[in-house]
């Protein structure tokens, strides 16, 4: 077993994620006998979900005229326009069957409100907006937390991120995660997570 300061959060192992899912990333399937096996080595284990409403502002089919993977402006800054996934209550925003949830004491929500996207298990894209995350891990002792899950370039690394910002000990294990890599994101998310102090390990 990890010190029980350590947590085990598991980003967005969902259907829609996985292969035959509405934003597939490739071999996004593969890490959940890994991932399955490390809830084991952990005290707190954290499992979030990508929840949207069908009218959410990060969907292209909400945006006349554009297309998936284009970007736009928000109020927040800039927003990449995703195919329409995770929608709340549908088969495609549900865990993967294979993943193991009965080990998880909490699950982390994310992206329900439909006006702002939320790819960080700490905030939404407002970098400001808070998903309760942070407040649950100081109040379980937890100092040090590590990633796993999907997709590495995006929910992956930016939860990391902002774990490194609220003084928390960071580390992500790349061999289960899978990344999206769209327009060079994987190197550049990369770069930010060593940049930012956050651990990058097999």
């Amino acid at each position: 077993m990890r010190p029980v300061n350590e947590a085990l959060i598991v980003i967005d192992i969902q259907n829609d994620f996985c292969p035959g899912g509405a934003l597939a990333v490739a071999g996004g399937d593969e890490i959940i006998k890994r991932v399955n096996g490390l809830m084991d080595e952990f005290a707190t284990v954290i499992l979030t979900q990508d929840w949207h409403p069908a009218d959410h502002s990060s969907f292209a089919s909400n945006h006349p005229g554009k297309a998936p993977f284009e970007a736009l402006t928000m109020s927040y800054g800039p927003q990449t326009l995703w195919p329409d996934h995770c929608i709340q209550g549908t088969a495609g925003a549900e865990f993967h069957p294979d993943l193991r949830t009965d080990p998880a004491q909490l699950i982390i929500r994310k992206g329900f409100r439909a006006g702002i996207d939320s790819y960080s298990a700490f905030f939404e894209n407002d970098r400001s907006t808070t998903t309760g995350l942070i407040g649950y891990l100081g109040a379980r002792g937890v100092t040090a937390v590590t990633f796993v899950g999907l997709a590495t370039d995006y929910c992956v690394a930016y939860s990391a991120l902002d774990a490194a910002r609220l003084g928390l000990r960071a580390r992500v294990l790349l061999g289960a995660c899978r990344g999206i890599d769209l327009g060079g994101s994987m190197a550049r998310m990369m770069d930010e997570m060593r940049a930012a102090g956050v651990a990058l390990e097999e």
